[in-house]
């Protein structure tokens, strides 16, 4: 499976695809596949990146 995540760097902002109620989220950590992001709404979840594809957000609100 392709990696999905491979562009994530910390500090980028990332929104969950599956979870538009957790807000924007910046990236903490990449240690594939485990994606750590700290979400405004619901704070630090650590997602599994071969199974989620966060969506990058380039104009944070």
């Amino acid at each position: 499976m392709t990696d999905l995540n491979a562009f994530l760097e910390p500090g980028m902002f990332v929104r969950h695809p599956n979870e538009p109620d957790w807000g924007l989220g910046q990236v903490q950590s990449v240690i594939m596949p485990r994606i750590t992001v700290n979400f405004r709404e619901v704070g630090k979840v650590v997602i599994n990146g071969s199974q989620v594809a966060l969506v990058p957000v380039f104009d944070e609100e």
